[in-house]
């Protein structure tokens, strides 16, 4: 077997067409005829030819890399999240790289410097947090971000997340129109955005309608903290309804409520929830929970990192999108209620 490395103007000879036609042909978004590319990839295949990205970056100045953080996939939104971002960044012609940061913190500095290593062209920070140093440093290296699901409290970070405010605000209306009084909350990571968020519109419209929460707790976005949060909060005067930050902690705390607790769900007490990951329709949780809507959470932040790595001088953007509430069967459904 040969070790000679194939080059493009043997692939050029042997489809009778330029060296120029076959770079074009291996450049996403260049312009090259049908029967230009077929005679080509057609010629590559016989003679086993691979194109240089390594090379093609050093002469283009873009990697065609991206830079995917993510700080934990046990919560099945981020796998199926994950998916669809690679799915759409490699139908415009880029790659993922995927990086792990901290579970404890979230937080990204600690692996920014192998992430510029890669020469990425974009990062999309998924649920993880950014210290604006971090991002004074990836702005100077050209390099744009974009949080995924996460927001923070400044206009110089692109991000999208769900209205987490008002998803939580409709979980508060829905509660007390079916009757509920004694209301919880199981909060998730204090430090997120999303976390603060829901549990801002949730109060928020609680207060408006002259009730208080009746009992918190934090389960840390972790199931085993949420059953635990789940014990203390019904150990007393336990609550009627209950508004916990994700399925991924809802899933523990019904399992709690049901075979630990003996609490019935609905009949004793309500749960709901965010996310509507795909467990959450599955029978033995029927859970009626705030849908993430990451179709449209992905397409958005996809259009808005290519855009910035296009125009690098381009407004950051903030996106909020709408969560409507999945209304299933564990929560006590209003009389009459339209969702």
């Amino acid at each position: 077997m040969s070790n000679e490395k194939i080059t493009s103007q043997q692939v050029a000879a042997l489809a009778g067409v330029s060296q120029s036609a076959v770079s074009r042909v291996f450049t996403p978004g260049a312009s090259a005829s049908k029967k230009t590319t077929d005679k080509v990839k057609k010629a590559a295949a016989q003679l086993g030819y691979r194109p240089n990205v390594l090379a093609r970056a050093m002469v283009s100045g873009k990697s065609r890399i991206i830079g995917l953080v993510v700080a934990y996939l046990e919560n099945q939104f981020y796998p199926d999240a994950i998916e669809k971002l690679s799915t759409q960044l490699q139908k415009r012609g880029y790659h993922v790289l995927i990086f792990m940061s901290s579970k404890t913190t979230g937080n990204i500095d600690q692996v920014v410097d192998e992430i510029l290593d890669y020469q990425v062209d974009g990062i999309i920070a998924a649920s993880v947090a950014l210290s604006s140093n971090l991002a004074d440093r990836c702005r100077m290296a050209g390099v744009p971000i974009v949080l995924f699901n996460r927001a923070q409290d400044s206009d110089n970070l692109s991000s999208v997340t769900s209205d987490n405010f008002a998803g939580g605000s409709k979980v508060a209306r829905f509660l007390i129109a079916g009757g509920h009084r004694k209301i919880g909350y199981i909060a998730g990571w204090e430090g997120a955005s999303t976390q603060r968020d829901r549990e801002v519109g949730f109060v928020t419209a609680l207060n408006q309608a002259g009730l208080s929460l009746h009992a918190r707790e934090v389960g840390d976005f972790v199931m085993e903290k949420a059953s635990a949060a789940t014990r203390r909060m019904f150990a007393s005067d336990p609550p009627d309804a209950v508004f916990v930050a994700n399925d991924h902690m809802a899933f523990a705390v019904m399992d709690s409520l049901r075979f630990e607790l003996g609490f019935r769900v609905p009949e004793d007490v309500s749960l709901v929830s965010f996310d509507d990951v795909p467990a959450a329709a599955w029978p033995a949780y029927n859970l009626t929970t705030v849908r993430q809507r990451a179709d449209l959470m992905v397409a958005e932040t996809v259009k808005i990192l290519l855009d910035q790595i296009d125009d690098n001088k381009q407004d950051s953007q903030q996106v909020a999108i709408g969560a409507p509430l999945i209304v299933r069967g564990s929560a006590r459904i209003p009389e009459g209620w339209d969702s």
